[in-house]
């Protein structure tokens, strides 16, 4: 049968749909972890944990020698009001990956090289890929990847339809926390006090005039304020008032300079307003950039895998954040999307991932396995044609039930 059957025969629905049910956030994915590792079970594969996180690294060894191709899924859901949630598509990752694991496991034979499994925590904020990658993970091997790709689904997107970006695909990310330092009083009074919240308004509204006035329009950043906090009563005038933002560009350098200039915006509203302010930015992830060869050969096997209808090349980068960025930065690779979107809902108006009523449908997760394998076997294809191990043994080294060239 051809990948894509395999890999439907293979009912990762099934996993998928466990996933779903025990959403985990952060670093710390112990039932996750458990459900990964069970799912990877009898695949002979060389497998370890994380130890500042539950990341599983696992290595499905060639039957010949050669380089290492990196595959990666992240695991972790979103924080809601009543609970984790996966409203991100992170269930459906990891069963594509388990899934390419087990494709390629039945296939060691075609592999001259190693295909290296990151499971990986903590995507969501907490810069699982800079923990793992400080842990060895491009070392596990021996031989340091010349590839990475991974997928993403998308809950607005086409069912089935896969896309990439080649060059800057996703942003680099940061967070800017403003706190205006006045002084409280009576709301009867407010000429007795320094009333943070008019400041605290103020500084929403330049904030956008800093992009808007500041940066070239063909150079994308955005700045979004997500929280606004002040005060306990109408009739009291706070002593302080709260407000955090996201920062997003195409380049690390904009970025910067972004946090810059919004520092310097809030200290002087806060100074005309007679208040102090203490602006703290943390910078978050660096520009996950797609590179052109690995997106064209993405692009190629979708086409030959599930017809060229499949494959749309996108040129317009999107402004979220990914921490896969950090690995691409390593080593050349590819974040490529595949349509997620119920067949009951109109793509052009569901709900996209992170919206707490976000939907992934499962169908998506067989032909993610598949293109992930392939992508694998094309970069490890040993060179030239195939000897038969059958009269020639010394063609293909046996690998031991451990997963180990022998």
């Amino acid at each position: 049968m051809s990948l894509p059957e395999d890999a439907r025969a293979l009912e990762l629905d099934r996993l998928s749909a466990e996933l779903r049910r025990i959403p985990e956030t952060g670093l710390q994915l112990p039932r996750t972890q458990q459900a990964v590792l069970a799912a990877l079970d009898g695949l002979g594969l060389d497998l370890r944990t994380g130890t500042a996180l539950t990341s599983v690294v696992g290595v499905v060894r060639g039957a010949r020698t050669g380089p290492t191709v990196l595959l990666r899924a992240d695991l972790d859901a979103l924080p809601f009001p009543g609970g984790p949630r996966h409203a991100c598509g992170h269930h459906q990752h990891a069963a594509m990956l388990v899934g390419a694991a087990r494709l390629l496991a039945a296939r060691r034979d075609r592999l001259a090289g190693d295909v290296l499994l990151m499971f990986q925590p903590g995507e969501e904020g907490h810069d699982g890929a800079r923990l793992m990658l400080e842990e060895g993970l491009l070392e596990t091997t021996g031989s340091r990847p010349v590839a990475a790709y991974a997928l993403h689904s998308g809950a607005a997107s086409p069912l089935g339809l896969f896309s990439n970006t080649a060059g800057p695909a996703l942003a680099a990310s940061g967070t800017l926390a403003v706190t205006l330092l006045g002084s409280g009083g009576h709301g009867a009074w407010p000429h007795r006090s320094r009333d943070p919240i008019p400041a605290a308004g103020e500084l929403v509204t330049a904030l956008q005039s800093v992009v808007t006035r500041r940066f070239d329009a063909f150079d994308p950043a955005v700045l979004t304020v997500g929280t606004v906090h002040a005060g306990t009563s109408p009739a009291i005038i706070p002593a302080e008032a709260r407000i955090g933002a996201t920062l997003r560009a195409l380049s690390d350098g904009t970025l910067a300079r972004l946090a810059e200039e919004a520092e310097r915006t809030a200290l002087g509203i806060a100074a005309a307003h007679g208040l102090r302010a203490q602006v703290d930015y943390t910078p978050g992830y660096p520009v996950t950039v797609n590179d052109p060869a690995e997106a064209d050969l993405v692009a190629g096997a979708v086409a030959d895998l599930f017809g060229p209808g499949r494959f749309v090349r996108s040129t317009r980068p999107a402004l979220v954040a990914d921490d896969i960025g950090r690995v691409l930065a390593e080593i050349p690779g590819v974040m490529t999307g595949v349509g997620a979107c119920p067949p009951d809902r109109d793509p052009a108006t569901a709900p996209g991932n992170h919206a707490p009523d976000a939907a992934f449908d499962d169908a998506a997760v067989p032909d993610g396995a598949a293109l992930l394998a392939e992508l694998a076997l094309r970069r490890l294809a040993p060179p030239g044609p195939a000897a038969d191990p059958a009269t020639d043994p010394a063609a293909a080294p046996a690998v031991a039930p451990g997963g180990a060239r022998a």
